[in-house]
């Protein structure tokens, strides 16, 4: 498994927790000063996801203040980019170049290099909690031309659509379910968020970078298998329309997928099967009929869908049906069943 630190301030007593929390984040980050009217009683949650040399970590907090100034930033500086993307709440930002406000379609970049002032939790109530996702990438691993710092900081960078979306997408599937990978896994992981990273900054910045031919491949694919997931419920998406929306040959497509070990349709078809095994899992669904849901994710046969299925999970869809709901035959469900995210196994290779 991928190396992975846990902390929640509930674990030490109330009046150590802002102060642990608090060391926690100079330590992930950089030091920093922090202030909470929470302090009392802290509540914080934070997962630590280190892959290679960069650094994802989910959290969970009340209303902070940080605050990085010259004198910090001599005591020491980590020379990284920090991304974040908060889902609840706004970020109030204070830099050189004036105050910007960073809502929850937004990714806020932050150089460490550089000082700042933090407001998080503006527009929530004061024992509200936020949640978000930062990522910590070093300078280093980013192509020289994306050190225009003071021009990131004016530009809105959108989680709603193009690489932002790709970046956010991929952060999320991580952090929900870590489980399918290795750790040997984390440098591979570490080149798809450096290659996202390095696209997302070049087109904010209108850079016409050059990534390396592998990392361009990798990038392309992502976005392809983006756009799939966007269509999955259309069933005219073929490879031939998949290469057409991206301007690519039909040839090509089939190569960045094969050089992964996969096919571009066997991907589709197993993506859509996967979004119907997880509705025939779901307890909101049950009286929603199977050939329904077939058709919801693009399968237009239920013959074609019922022997995808069965050749898939090794079972026939009303069965795993039966299965998952802990039922058969009934067409209510006391209870809930948790829904495990998916792997993006086939992205970090």
């Amino acid at each position: 498994m991928l190396s992975e630190t846990v902390f929640r301030s509930m674990d030490v007593p109330a009046a150590d927790r802002f102060d642990c929390w608090s060391e926690l984040i100079q330590r992930t980050h950089a030091p920093m000063e922090l202030f909470s009217d929470q302090r009392e009683d802290f509540r914080a949650y934070q997962r630590l996801l280190r892959i290679g040399a960069v650094t994802v970590w989910p959290t969970t907090f009340p209303a902070v203040r940080f605050r990085r100034d010259a004198r910090l930033i001599r005591r020491s500086d980590p020379e990284a980019f920090h991304l974040s993307w908060r889902l609840h709440g706004t970020l109030r930002v204070e830099r050189d170049s004036g105050q910007s406000e960073f809502g929850p379609h937004d990714l806020c970049v932050i150089d460490t290099s550089r000082p700042v002032e933090i407001q998080s939790g503006v527009g929530l109530p004061p024992h509200a909690a936020q949640t978000g996702v930062g990522l910590e990438i070093p300078k280093s691993l980013l192509p020289p031309a994306l050190d225009r710092v003071d021009d990131l900081n004016l530009c809105r960078l959108s989680v709603r659509e193009g690489f932002g979306a790709l970046l956010a997408q991929f952060l999320w599937q991580l952090t929900a379910n870590t489980s399918g990978y290795r750790a040997a896994d984390g440098p591979r992981l570490a080149r798809v968020v450096v290659d996202l990273v390095s696209a997302l900054f070049a087109h904010a910045l209108d850079t016409d970078i050059r990534l390396d031919p592998e990392a361009e491949r990798r990038t392309l694919t992502l976005r392809i298998q983006g756009f799939i997931r966007q269509h999955l419920h259309d069933p005219e998406l073929t490879p031939g329309t998949i290469a057409a929306a991206h301007h690519i040959s039909l040839s090509h497509l089939h190569r960045l997928f094969q050089e992964r070990g996969i096919t571009v349709a066997g991907w589709l078809r197993g993506e859509r099967l996967e979004q119907c095994r997880r509705d025939l899992a779901d307890p909101l669904m049950v009286t929603t009929p199977i050939h329904a849901i077939a058709g919801r994710w693009g399968f237009t046969h239920m013959a074609h869908f019922s022997r995808a299925f069965r050749r898939a999970y090794d079972t026939t869809p009303r069965e795993y049906r039966g299965q998952a709901l802990g039922v058969v035959g009934r067409r209510s469900v006391d209870g809930g069943l948790k829904r495990r995210g998916l792997a993006v196994n086939d992205l970090s290779a």
